[in-house]
């Protein structure tokens, strides 16, 4: 076990169980995002562990209403 590992492992004994929960998120989060450079367990688990999924629309019909003179300019008088 290396140097690192024994610190992260220290470090994590320490947190209260809602941060551990977020540090186990992400590592997940890390593993996903580098996926291709990690390599393949050799037990034999597959553990899938999948991307984020983007936020692209998440905003959709938030917006309830635009000015008709919303692309007019600014009057500043």
């Amino acid at each position: 076990m290396t140097t690192a590992t024994k610190n992260i492992i220290h470090k994590l004994e320490t947190l209260p169980d809602s941060m551990v929960n977020e540090v186990e998120d992400f590592i997940d989060f890390l593993k996903a995002k580098h996926a291709k450079s990690f390599p393949k367990s050799e037990s034999g688990e597959n553990k899938i562990v999948e991307e984020p999924k983007s936020l692209y629309g998440a905003a959709k019909g938030t917006i309830l209403y635009i000015s008709d003179d919303f692309n007019e300019p600014l009057d500043f008088n």
